[in-house]
């Protein structure tokens, strides 16, 4: 495994900061996975466009917030990747809307706007990462998704630009966006957005929210180390059900096991599980619930580096 070394600033007008071979372990929920060859911690957006601008052409690019459906493989990820989230990441009021960087954590969006006296936000509260994560694989939970309420995003592109795109822009879909030309995630990244919400009762969308994590509380495994669902729900049918009808929860490979209360979770209760075993377990469920059930679970977690 890669040591980190100490943090330090870039040379250059660059005002973030560098770390070489970071355990990536502590920057996924999984608690678990390789060392980034380079991570960078951007000071600000315009922080982060310079810093895309002095990578070397060709230089793999992964943004991570709070890693929460992410898995780095335990060989390391041989490129650069950059943390985006931060807890003082801009989240204010711009004219009508909610403007928030892609660093906020989603559950901080719903509070702000639930204590401005907006709703149709709240489902925002159930939704384990940052707002660019969120645009990124259009998160939803409780019957909203985060494109439903999207007024326009900002986004940075390789060589440094950064530009304001409308929704019509996207192919959005289930779990799905992507640009229309196919660059986002490979040279195009989310670092804003504006969200419009609706006039209501703040005392309501505060309540709303407080029900809704209730709820997350009594049917996820949230006590241990985990990246929530792993698996998108097939049409007309949900992931864990089937599963759960494969017998498979409690079923362990190495440290990681599938949930016993949500079999569409899988947990590393004892930290121990490596990167491998999650996937092979991955793996495992997907097989199992193929041949019994002819139905094909497309993860929702992204896997990335290499293997041992």
């Amino acid at each position: 495994m890669m040591m980190a070394e100490t943090m330090q600033r870039p040379a250059g007008a660059l005002r973030g900061t560098l770390r070489l071979g970071e355990p990536m372990a502590r920057h996924v929920s999984w608690r678990a996975g390789g060392s980034a060859a380079r991570a960078y911690l951007p000071a600000d957006i315009d922080d982060l466009a310079a810093f895309l601008r002095s990578l070397p052409e060709g230089e793999p690019v992964c943004m991570v917030g709070l890693g929460s459906n992410l898995l780095v493989r335990d060989g390391g990820y041989r490129g650069t990747v950059v943390l985006t989230h931060s807890t003082h990441g801009a989240i204010r009021i711009d004219g009508e809307c909610v403007y928030a960087e892609a660093g906020v954590a989603s559950p901080k969006v719903a509070r702000f706007a639930a204590n401005k006296g907006l709703e149709g936000a709240e489902f925002l509260a159930g939704i384990p990462g940052t707002v660019g994560g969120a645009l990124a694989m259009n998160a939803g939970c409780y019957g909203s998704e985060t494109w439903d309420v999207v007024a326009r995003t900002l986004t940075v592109g390789r060589p440094g630009e950064l530009r304001e795109r409308m929704p019509a822009e996207f192919d959005i879909g289930y779990r799905h966006c992507a640009l229309r030309d196919g660059s986002l995630g490979a040279d195009v990244w989310f670092v804003a957005a504006w969200f419009r919400f609706r006039a209501g009762d703040r005392e309501q969308a505060r309540a709303r929210i407080t029900e809704l994590l209730a709820r997350r509380i009594g049917s996820q495994p949230l006590e241990l180390p985990n990246a929530g669902s792993v698996f998108r729900n097939p049409p007309g049918d949900h992931a864990a059900r089937l599963i759960e009808a494969c017998g498979l929860k409690g079923y362990a490979i190495g440290g990681a096991r599938i949930s016993e209360k949500h079999a569409n979770f899988i947990v590393n209760p004892k930290g121990r599980a490596r990167a491998a075993d999650i996937e092979a377990l991955i793996e495992h469920a997907r097989r199992v619930v193929a041949t019994r059930f002819g139905i094909e679970l497309h993860p929702e977690v992204r896997i990335v580096g290499e293997a041992t």
